[in-house]
């Protein structure tokens, strides 16, 4: 396609291109926007012809995927919105008169039951803003815009990102009274060696950061895995064997009990990033704010020593 600016630019157009490079699909973005794929599709060629440019190159197996000229403008169209938004913001006001829409992406048991109940809270003091929650076993793209805020195990290594720690938090060996009860008695470490665990599929973990099994308990028998902690918790509870998980999911359930307390225990971190382009958006701070908040608030729950 030759290069040739014929007509003004469409920002509307420069929406649909950033939700189909951010989609991947046409199809995928047709549900994110609420409309049909031709009018994805009509946008995309219209804005490729007011730039003269090829924007997408395009096929079944691999969908939309960005060409030269594509990652160029993605770049300044990511600008563009985070610009715009930030204007909307000032213009709209704070307190709560604040609104717009905020997505959170974190790992699936932190975002369930720590991430999404002081969420409500937060809503509590700005209605207006709409939150989406993302707990999910796997890292979300914040490049891609998946999410605007992301809670993570690891600091992201490189990027255009704000990044703080949120929070330490504490994971301990668990088991239901029933199962201690019923199995030989575990006195040290050396022990947990006559007991079977409930593990992460290693091969398929998100993060080096959950492998602490292998780790806290070296050789340990894994007769049941699974990618997710959430399945994890549910199966220990069955009573047949033990597992390791965070503090602040087991210590909240009388059904569990930890193992070894004082010699057993291992300590992550969680890591709060959102795009610079975001800084300016007051929603977005004020939600990183509120959970910077609610974490050290529940600095005993998060560390086990509630």
């Amino acid at each position: 396609m030759q290069k040739s600016a014929n007509k003004n630019l469409n920002w509307d157009d420069l929406r649909f291109f950033l939700e189909v490079a951010r989609a991947g699909t046409a199809s995928a973005a047709s549900r994110r926007l609420s409309v049909d794929y031709t009018t994805v599709a009509r946008r995309i060629r219209s804005l490729e012809e007011s730039l003269g440019a090829l924007l997408f190159d395009k096929s079944r197996s691999n969908g939309f995927t960005l060409t030269v000229d594509g990652q160029h403008l993605v770049r300044h169209a990511d600008t563009m919105e985070a610009a715009m938004a930030a204007a909307m913001a000032e213009v709209s006001g704070t307190g709560s008169a604040l609104s717009g829409h905020v997505r959170i992406g974190c790992t699936e048991a932190f975002g369930t039951y720590f991430v999404a109940p002081h969420m409500v809270e937060f809503q509590d003091r700005y209605p207006n803003i709409s939150i989406d929650i993302l707990p999910v076993p796997h890292f979300v793209n914040l490049s891609r815009r998946e999410a605007d805020i992301a809670i993570t195990l690891e600091r992201p290594a490189r990027g255009p990102y704000i990044s703080s720690k949120l929070c330490d938090y504490r994971l301990k060996l668990y088991a239901t009274p029933e199962y201690l009860a019923q199995h030989p008695t575990i006195t040290c470490i050396e022990d947990l060696t006559q007991h079977r665990f409930i593990n992460y599929v290693n091969e398929l973990a998100f993060s080096a950061q959950l492998l602490y099994l292998d780790e806290l308990v070296p050789g340990a028998q894994s007769t049941l895995r699974s990618t997710s902690a959430l399945a994890q918790y549910h199966a220990v509870l069955q009573g047949r064997a033990l597992a390791i998980l965070p503090c602040f999911i087991a210590d909240t359930d009388p059904r569990l009990v930890p193992v070894l307390n004082e010699e057993l225990s291992i300590t992550r971190q969680f890591w709060l990033s959102y795009s610079e382009d975001l800084r300016r958006l007051k929603r977005v701070t004020e939600v990183a704010q509120h959970l910077v908040l609610a974490a050290q608030a529940n600095n005993s729950l998060l560390m086990g020593s509630s």
